[in-house]
């Protein structure tokens, strides 16, 4: 066998089979998430976390003017802001193929996952408010209320086959609707100031590319360059630009859908999903770690997201079945909705940018960012753990009892 066989049997076809196993993604993001957060507490935080953090222009706040456009200014928000954008491009367009032709079709399949939001975000806040309504950290309701899509995603991906498709379209459209009303509310009561003409714009470019849609074009590039124009217009507004992905994906055509969900799987997932972990865990821990855990913010925000997150969801899904407003996603039952519940309580990334939104104080910023992180740790192992157990690997067949033969 020659080097370039060896290499070949050895290296590259085992990193393919690798890739195309579901699992992947998963344990590319944890392995990520580990790596960061111990090179952002080793000899080498300082570097690590000034790399992603550094202003490209120390004057400009979140942006930078680069020849008149008002761009991302570290490459931290480029990531969560421009980048990111590409992976709710990707999302968006799954469940615009789920909504059309897939597991959400019809108006009961559809409404389920819209109703376990709502649930997903009102019980944490109100969970959060019973501690906090007293003191003067009421202001971060909002933390708890987030599902990171990225990392849930991730988790239930460890399952392989043992989860249902229906289950994990569920979950995606779950969090999808959980991250668009976080969004809404970091616009209504956590931005400072909204730029209306840049709203103004975007939802001219938006019609446009609905209009695109309607009079059935064709070409992808009548699609991608307004698409872009629109990420600028979310940007510059004030709400998070990563929208702009969701939006634009809603207005591709059907028939392109599949194609670009092929083209965009493997960079989204192997390159802009690690590079998104890498930047969003590069978090130091403080000295005192245990006093960031006694504090009723705390409080607030792990039991909201730990507990509030699966009660929400549950409790609302099982007032809709039982009205019969909504059905339960194919081949599924009530403990691994439970379970799916678990797992949407991993926060992560909207939570801790909330957080930073919510709070001036720096203490109480790295005390809520301390707990999300914790509270989705627990979360994601929890809901694996409780998922594995109760859903079943369908590649392993049930023995066959075995039949004693007496003697005539």
């Amino acid at each position: 066998m020659t080097i370039k066989q060896t290499i070949k049997t050895r290296v590259i076809s085992p990193i393919f089979q690798f890739l195309k196993d579901s699992r992947a993604v998963g344990i590319v993001l944890i392995v990520c998430t580990i790596l960061s957060l111990i090179v952002a507490n080793s000899p080498w935080q300082e570097p690590y976390i000034r790399f992603f953090t550094n202003l490209f222009d120390a004057a400009g706040g979140h942006h930078y003017d680069f020849h008149g456009l008002h761009l991302p200014n570290s490459w931290l928000l480029w990531i969560n802001d421009g980048f990111m954008a590409l992976f709710f491009f990707l999302v968006g367009m799954e469940i615009k193929r789920e909504l059309t032709v897939g597991e959400l079709a019809s108006v009961r399949k559809a409404m389920l996952p819209a109703l376990a939001a709502v649930g997903g975000m009102l019980a944490p806040a109100l969970i959060y408010v019973a501690f906090n309504h007293h003191t003067d950290y009421h202001q971060g309701w909002g933390i708890p209320m987030a599902t990171d899509i990225a990392f849930s995603l991730g988790i239930i991906s460890l399952l392989g086959r043992r989860v249902p498709l229906s289950l994990k379209v569920f979950l995606t459209a779950l969090a999808i609707i959980d991250d668009l009303g976080a969004i809404l509310t970091i616009a209504i009561f956590y931005t400072a100031e909204l730029h209306t003409m840049y709203l103004y714009a975007g939802a001219g470019i938006f019609a446009l590319l609905l209009a695109l849609n309607y009079f059935k074009v064709r070409q992808l590039i009548f699609y991608f360059i307004p698409g872009i124009v629109l990420w600028y217009c979310i940007f510059n507004s004030g709400i998070h630009a990563t929208i702009a992905g969701v939006l634009l994906a809603f207005t591709i055509p059907l028939d392109k859908v599949h194609s670009l969900e092929d083209n965009l799987h493997d960079p989204v997932n192997f390159l802009i999903m690690p590079v998104f972990a890498l930047a969003n865990t590069a978090i130091t821990f403080p000295a005192d770690l245990l006093h960031a855990f006694g504090h009723t913010v705390s409080f607030g925000v792990m039991a909201g997201l730990v507990l509030g997150k699966p009660l929400g969801i549950f409790m609302l899904c099982f007032i809709a079945v039982k009205l019969k407003l909504a059905s339960l996603p194919a081949q599924t039952n009530w403990k691994q909705l439970w379970g799916v519940g678990m797992i949407a309580g991993i926060g992560f990334t909207m939570s801790i940018f909330i957080a930073t939104l919510a709070f001036s104080d720096v203490e109480i910023q790295v005390v809520s960012i301390m707990s999300v992180i914790a509270a989705s740790v627990i979360a994601a192992i929890a809901g694996f753990i409780f998922l594995r157990i109760f859903t079943k690997d369908p590649s392993v067949k049930p023995l066959r009892p075995v039949q004693n033969k007496t003697a005539e």
